[in-house]
């Protein structure tokens, strides 16, 4: 679509809500003014009466499973149930097989990606023991970032040498993103449950195995290292009330150095959910308590917390079905994020403008990506419409995870996601795709 109209839209950007019309032209927003009248018979128009327009989501942090493991989920399944869910542009991790700890790697990864996305996409490097040199060859304005395992998650990549650990924040190029669990701490907890239940742990117990303590011990001293190095950090996942205490909100967030996120299911779960859900909610780190739930909103209300994301993490349900010790940690939620935050908007608990916020300005403030994240003149056409008043129940035949499930199934949202525009082109409507075509992007990062 080179030339769209998009009319009577309810525009949700830069912490206000304004209607207005946006035209969009080979793939960039053009003009964005009260009223624009279509000037040429080739233009598309979409009119958005009753809707609200946001720009496109940025998640920071998925498991696309590609390559090695893709029985879970593929870059084309999980881009697809992407923007499915708005989310236009993806960051990936790199623990797959083989793991992208080397700039070779990593490029076969973006090159699968620009033949099978629907969303536009970046990867993180992945940092291990023995790959500093690699490590320093990362191009800062082609990969988002460095991916960095504190704690043992899917496929090994444990960084546990304290020297090689520092030498990493004081060299890496690019913002280190890290995973926060203290594993000796996690593995005493585990040994201690195994003597009294063997692998039938009560999944109940997965939020003391991998516990607070195991957690800030972890980003505590990610923290602390990233003070005395002056490394650029970003701690994914924050899980406790007490890690919060670690993150500031007196400058602007262009001007912080240590960072955080939070995911949607520490938002929307606690562990009073694991007797309904079981290990289809087992995640690292583990939902927690309502008091650490709660604390988690008002953190990222008032800043504390920088970003929302996903950690999108598929596995099959028959590998979840297992016993707790055999169960994997993780689960897909790239199509059920929005509609879930926009639940807790109609619940009173966020705002439209919050949320726009925290999981499209700020991923993009953040990684420093190239036009993307807001809707403004000059900037990339990624756009979402949503109805705020359109209900709909999460079941097996509207999921779009090559996993088939979610932890969401049974579900009714308020809000339903009407359209979805990449690069000013029209991906999904009403739960239904549009023919597949390259055009996705190669997010670039202004540094």
């Amino acid at each position: 679509m080179k030339k769209v109209l998009i009319k009577n839209a309810k525009i949700v950007n830069e912490n206000k809500i304004v209607e207005g019309d946006v035209f969009i032209e080979n793939g960039i927003i053009v003009e964005i003014a009260e009223s624009i009248s279509a000037k040429s018979p080739d233009v598309n128009i979409f009119d958005a009466e009753g809707t609200h327009l946001l720009p496109g989501l940025i998640d920071d942090q998925v498991h696309f499973r590609e390559p090695g493991l893709t029985h879970k989920e593929n870059i084309e399944t999980g881009s697809r149930a992407a923007v499915a869910g708005g989310i236009t542009s993806f960051i990936e991790m790199p623990n797959t097989l083989p793991q992208s700890t080397t700039i070779e790697l990593l490029e076969e990864k973006f090159n699968t990606a620009a033949e099978t996305s629907y969303a536009n996409y970046s990867f993180m490097f992945g940092g291990t023991n023995d790959n500093l040199s690699e490590i320093e060859k990362i191009d800062p304005k082609k990969v988002a970032a460095l991916k960095l395992f504190l704690g043992s998650s899917t496929g090994n990549m444990l960084v546990d040498d304290e020297k090689v650990l520092e030498q990493i924040f004081q060299k890496s190029p690019v913002l280190i993103a890290v995973h926060c669990e203290d594993e000796e701490t996690i593995r005493k907890n585990l040994e201690e449950c195994k003597a009294r239940y063997g692998d039938d742990i009560p999944i109940e117990l997965h939020p003391k195995i991998r516990s607070e303590e195991a957690c800030y011990k972890s980003s505590s001293k990610a923290v602390a290292l990233a003070k005395k190095t002056g490394a650029r950090l970003h701690v994914f996942h924050v899980s406790t009330a007490k890690e919060l205490g670690l993150f500031s909100n007196r400058k602007a967030l262009k001007d912080k150095k240590i960072t955080a996120e939070v995911c949607i299911h520490h938002l929307w779960f606690n562990d009073s959910d694991y007797a309904k859900k079981g290990t289809l909610i087992k995640w690292n780190p583990a939902v927690k308590t309502k008091k650490d739930q709660k604390a988690l909103l008002e953190g990222l209300l008032d800043d504390y917390l920088d970003v929302i994301a996903t950690d999108h993490a598929p596995h099959t349900k028959e590998e979840k079905k297992n016993v707790y010790t055999k169960a994997p940690s993780g689960g897909p939620l790239v199509q059920h994020a929005l509609p879930a935050l926009l639940q807790m908007y109609h619940q009173g608990k966020i705002s439209l403008e919050k949320i726009v916020e925290k999981a499209c300005h700020n991923p993009a403030i953040l990684f420093q990506i190239e036009k993307r994240g807001f809707i403004r003149e000059g900037y990339k056409a990624d756009l979402v419409m949503v109805d705020l008043n359109s209900p709909w129940a999460v079941q097996p035949d509207n999921i779009f995870s090559k996993c088939q499930w979610s932890p969401f199934e049974g579900t009714t949202f308020k809000s339903r996601i009407t359209h979805t525009f990449v690069n000013g082109n029209l991906v999904y409507k009403n739960f239904k795709h549009q023919p597949f075509a390259k055009i996705a992007e190669r997010l670039s990062f202004d540094r």
